[in-house]
């Protein structure tokens, strides 16, 4: 099934058939769809959790395009898996700190950050914050310091590698049953120095491309980047995740885009479409993601579903190579020795 509006047309048909299982009859009320859709995310401890991965997947999530869907992805991913059992990390890269305010993470001037670890000599697990979305999901959030980061970095031995480094000793702390399954990595909207730590640090790349030809634009950029890091700084890095974004069913654009972006990049863009949808806009006012300010709606369940795909793919990789690199794939690596992280589950779950 290619068509995303179809296949949105099939989630509701799908949450239909889930209200007569639950015993809501045949309801055809769109507050009724809502209320069951809410109802899933809000007791998703409930539920079966998502499948750990085969090895600690660490994913930059970048596209030097702005508006895209960058940190709404980050932030809306990385809880939805964090709520189905999965430990997650969610790294804000971005001086905006869009994604640390979406999380609902201080990030003023002074809050110990990812500046502090990349520039001072601050540890990860210095700067790691719980959030309030989930007892699974942490943050190390940015601060406006971070703006000038890149040139304080420029004359830094391996500066390139500093990310890398931060996650790989971070890893390394912790005890097996605490080490994340993913991180996550907001990558600011440029092809600079932080967007080279981030993909340096990585073992998968996620692009988010919004349903408009604007962002095919400067896809090939950014692919030929990914090519010459692969190339010289990190051979392990690949494109694994395509995710699209602001898919609007009324235009017929958005079909175009997106099976453009299917029939070029095939298997590798997620079947989940993120719908537009003003609560997905709305929420980081709120210092929330979109699953917690209003589980029940259409931006809500697809991040869900994107989420859960994520993670099935996850499923069958197996642990990297320590010679081509990713923090996952490292003697100090989570999954290194081909050990089976099992997710977290809270007590109402077991």
């Amino acid at each position: 099934m290619s068509d995303p509006g179809e296949r949105l047309r099939s989630s509701l048909a799908a949450d239909q058939s889930s209200a007569s299982s639950y015993g809501m009859g045949d309801f055809d009320s769109p507050i009724a769809m809502e209320a069951l859709r809410a109802t899933r995310v809000l007791h998703a401890a409930h539920q079966e959790p998502f499948p750990a991965p085969g090895r600690i997947r660490v994913i930059t999530i970048a596209n030097q395009k702005g508006g895209v869907g960058k940190t709404t992805s980050t932030v809306n991913l990385g809880v939805a898996l964090a709520l189905y059992g999965l430990r997650t990390l969610v790294i804000d890269l971005d001086p905006q700190g869009n994604a640390s305010t979406a999380l609902g993470v201080e990030h003023t001037v002074g809050t110990a950050s990812i500046y502090d670890a990349l520039v001072g000599d601050s540890t990860l697990s210095e700067v790691v914050h719980p959030t309030t979305a989930s007892p699974n999901l942490f943050c190390v959030p940015a601060t406006i310091d971070l703006a000038g980061a890149e040139i304080e970095l420029v004359s830094v031995v391996a500066r390139e590698h500093r990310l890398r480094r931060a996650i790989e000793s971070y890893v390394a702390a912790l005890p097996q049953e605490k080490r994340p399954h993913y991180v996550l990595i907001d990558c600011p909207p440029s092809l600079g120095l932080l967007t080279l730590n981030a993909l340096v640090a990585g073992d998968e790349v996620l692009i988010p491309i919004q349903c408009e030809y604007y962002a095919l634009e400067g896809l090939g950029q950014l692919l030929n980047n990914i090519d010459l890091v692969r190339q010289h700084l990190n051979p392990g890095i690949a494109v694994r995740t395509i995710l699209l974004t602001m898919y609007d069913g009324r235009t017929k654009l958005a079909d175009q885009v997106a099976d453009e972006v299917r029939n070029h990049f095939g298997d590798v863009v997620l079947e989940a479409v993120i719908p537009r949808n003003v609560r997905v806009s709305e929420a980081p006012g709120y210092g929330q993601s979109v699953l917690t300010y209003d589980p029940g709606s259409r931006g809500s369940t697809s991040y869900v579903e994107a989420a859960r795909e994520l993670a099935h793919r996850g499923v069958e990789l197996k642990p990297l190579d320590a010679a081509t690199g990713g923090p996952g794939a490292t003697p100090v690596g989570a999954l290194a020795f081909g050990e089976t992280a099992e997710p977290f589950r809270t007590e109402s779950s077991q």
